[in-house]
């Protein structure tokens, strides 16, 4: 695809790369944190309504467990579960979805972040998959798109986690603030970097493969969508796919006392836990005890 074939093709919507030698660079990145987990055994490309989405899978052919989805975050991709990828691909099949309209190896050709569009993408991706019945597991914005999955069309799931999920509040400016402070940190000398990262509950300052990645998705990439709106309390109420929500004590996309309380009092059934030494990352910064979790969860439901 040409520099010119990228601009003049995508709506003004829908995200897109600033140039291919930006792209190139990042897929080059993205690469060296993908080598990090596990190998994948197969990456496909998933014809949708809404354009193409770029899916790894991982782990056995088996096909009498149910498999495990990942939807990652904003402003990043796959990449991001390789301290997940190992132990959950050891147990089950997992498919790593690139969220069309993020930086990543999906190609967007119409918006999604409507929450009725983005339940029929996910919807068409996992049925072109030939996958009916998964667990589903969404980090951050993909918690907020793993939500509205289970809001709108839960046919396909039989379970939901969410990690430090979108849509249970509106995004506030603290969330802004700190997202925008790592970046700005990930210019600081190396000397610096434990301290901040440290500090910012950001591991992305230390782990200089993922490091990278995020730098160059940011310059190489432009996001075109608004910030998801939160389900609302009766939106919540009619979920009754098994839901297990995990909070970073220090999260600052959440008020996590206050949502492990609501949460399971709105959706029937639900289990919500805090961790305790972790804000918006708790799959990263915990991975081997997150990893426990969510696989005990799916194997509690089947």
């Amino acid at each position: 695809m040409s520099e010119t074939t990228t601009r003049s093709s995508v709506r003004p919507d829908v995200g897109r790369y600033a140039n291919d030698a930006l792209r190139d660079r990042y897929f080059a990145a993205c690469d060296a944190v993908y080598a990090l987990g596990a190998t994948a055994v197969a990456e496909v490309d998933v014809e949708t309504s809404f354009g193409t989405t770029h899916v790894y899978r991982y782990g056995p052919a088996d096909g009498s467990r149910t498999p495990v989805v990942l939807v990652h975050g904003a402003g990043s991709c796959s990449a991001m579960w390789y301290p997940n990828t190992p132990a959950l691909s050891a147990e089950r099949p997992v498919y790593a979805i690139d969220t069309p309209g993020d930086p990543g190896r999906s190609v967007p050709r119409e918006a999604i972040h409507q929450p009725e569009r983005a339940a029929q993408w996910l919807d068409e991706t996992l049925a072109e998959l030939g996958l009916d019945h998964v667990h589903l597991v969404g980090s951050s914005y993909g918690g907020w798109l793993a939500l509205n999955q289970a809001h709108r069309r839960p046919g396909r799931l039989a379970s939901v986690t969410l990690l430090d999920p979108g849509g249970l509040e509106k995004v506030g400016l603290r969330f802004f603030v700190w997202i925008f402070a790592s970046l700005f940190a990930t210019f600081a000398p190396k000397a610096l970097r434990p301290r901040l990262a440290a500090w910012l509950e950001q591991p992305v300052l230390i782990e200089p493969e993922l490091r990278t990645m995020i730098r160059l998705g940011v310059r190489a990439y432009r996001i075109r969508r608004p910030a998801p709106l939160p389900l609302s309390e009766d939106e919540l109420s009619t979920i009754r796919t098994p839901l297990y929500l995990v909070l970073g004590k220090r999260s600052l996309l959440v008020h996590p006392q206050r949502q492990v309380e609501r949460v399971p009092r709105l959706v029937p059934g639900a289990l919500a836990e805090i961790v305790s030494g972790t804000g918006h990352g708790p799959q990263i910064d915990h991975a081997d005890e997150i990893n426990r979790r969510m696989l005990k969860f799916m194997e509690s439901v089947g």
